[in-house]
């Protein structure tokens, strides 16, 4: 007996030995606790999906929506925008807007298949939708987007051509995030009338039929760090030249477009409205010699835009009658250039400073008109300065030019470096006689077509050396025409 026990004792001792050798080397082990609340967490992980909301985050899916866009998903995520939307509020934002506190409608990564808009009800704002796909079904309406902030009062614009501030908003501080909006080549992505401070952030517009994202009425609607384009290309696309499209058109004042590329359309942003600003955007939509545009500044006397630091690639600028327009520190590649339309005749407060336009050798020249509705008569302050070329054809509103001979004429031709013909409104000369101790007589005895003529009574070997400037303030009459 006594040997029995003093065997299980021997036994008991290597097991437990044993059994610290084999903990070492193994995880740590989880209290009952910890167990519990991995298992609550993993549980809550996995009801979620389906849940229709926690707290104020509403999930399509929980509403029927199908993340893997099999089946029309149209009706569970109105319901789910209808819900977040129907939440009680003592906080309102503008007047009669209410606050819904940063309400959430998230997608979670879903590709969900659209057969008509989502139209977000008015009238509340505070909110956020993130995270997931929106793909047009073939039979999607061509005329309408994917998302709509459209009141049932809202009028849209029928004239492309007009432009209309917002007498009162019905949406305001609604938030696209992460989103891909995929049109299927019918309708547009987005659609935003009467709305104030909308952002939409980190988005991708394709395969659009009409308009990436279109904003009518509008004030402070922000698009940042998003990407549009009609076909998924990077560039030399062999069907390029049958690209359509917009993709960014705003009727609307006072937006921001910052940090966009736009690789395919016909025209890539179209500004219809006073006061934007675009900057660090990327246009390489359509190439100008295929009929395309990269930026379209109309309203024609009330621009009032910003452009800078943006990369024009292959396709250009054009501006109808600009008023007060400010381009700068861009770069213009693929014989892009800058086109002057005239709509009444008029051209105020344009700066074109401080750019870089490079080209194929051809000498297509950097600044254009088109004149064919009608001239342009009514210039002043207007400064095209500063500008690099390479490759192709230099024009400015200040030139300078210095001519030698021996006699009594000098004719300076400042026509291939000015914009606007038969326009000089201030001029600077100075005459250096070479080899002689004299002081002749001379003037300027003619200013016509771009052309300075300085002549001397007796002749001289000098060189005249001419500074021209076409720019002229408000109300300045030209003395020199």
């Amino acid at each position: 007996m006594g040997d029995m026990k003093g065997l299980s004792c021997f036994l008991l001792a290597i097991v437990l030995a044993t059994s610290t050798v084999s903990d070492s080397t193994a995880p740590p082990r989880r209290s009952v606790k910890e167990h519990r609340m991995l298992y609550e967490q993993r549980s809550a992980d996995r009801d979620i999906s389906w849940a229709k909301k926690n707290g104020r985050i509403f999930y399509p899916v929980g509403y029927g929506a199908d993340p893997s866009g099999q089946i029309d998903s149209s009706d569970a995520i109105i319901s789910a925008v209808n819900d977040a939307y129907n939440g009680s509020s003592e906080f309102t934002l503008m007047q009669g807007i209410t606050d819904l506190g940063g309400v959430v409608i998230d997608l979670q990564g879903g590709q969900y298949k659209i057969s008509k808009p989502i139209r977000f009800p008015p009238n509340a704002g505070n909110i956020l939708v993130r995270g997931g796909t929106l793909r047009a079904s073939e039979d999607f309406p061509s005329d309408r987007f994917l998302i709509e902030l459209w009141a049932p009062t809202s009028k849209p614009l029928q004239n492309v051509e007009t432009h209309a501030a917002s007498l009162l908003y019905h949406y305001e501080d609604v938030t696209f995030e992460d989103i891909l909006f995929d049109a299927g080549y019918r309708g547009g992505g987005l659609f935003a009338i009467d709305a104030v401070r909308v952002r939409i952030d980190n988005c991708f517009f394709i395969h659009f039929g009409t308009t990436g994202i279109l904003v009518e009425k509008g004030h402070e609607t922000f698009v940042s760090n998003t990407f549009l384009g009609q076909h998924l290309t990077a560039g030399g696309d062999p069907h390029e030249r049958n690209f359509s499209g917009v993709a960014i058109d705003l009727a609307s004042n006072d937006n921001v477009i910052t940090d966009v590329a736009i690789f395919s359309a016909a025209t890539g942003v179209i500004l219809r409205g006073q006061a934007n600003i675009l900057t660090g955007v990327h246009c390489y939509n359509k190439a100008t010699f295929f009929g395309g545009i990269g930026v379209l500044v109309k309203l024609a006397g009330l621009g009032q835009t910003r452009i800078s630091n943006s990369y024009m690639d292959w396709t250009g600028i054009v501006m109808e009658d600009p008023v007060q327009v400010h381009v700068t520190n861009a770069f213009f590649l693929g014989n892009a250039y800058i086109l002057l339309r005239s709509i009444k005749g008029q051209i105020s407060g344009l700066n074109i400073v401080d750019n870089m336009f490079t080209g194929d050798g051809s000498g297509v020249p950097i600044i254009q008109l088109d004149e064919s509705k009608a001239t342009f008569t009514d210039i002043n302050q207007v400064v095209i300065d500063r500008n690099n070329v390479g490759g192709m054809k230099l024009k400015s509103t200040v030139a300078k030019k210095s001519v030698a001979a021996l006699g009594s004429k000098w004719v300076a031709d400042f026509s291939s470096e000015l914009v606007f013909p038969n326009r000089i409104n201030n001029l600077q000369y100075s005459l250096l006689v070479k080899g002689q101790r004299r002081f002749p007589v001379h003037a300027v005895t003619s200013v016509s077509n771009n052309t300075v003529i300085v002549e001397s009574r007796k002749n001289v070997n000098g060189v005249v050396s001419m500074v021209v400037d076409q720019n002229s303030m408000l109300g300045e009459k030209n003395m020199l025409v």
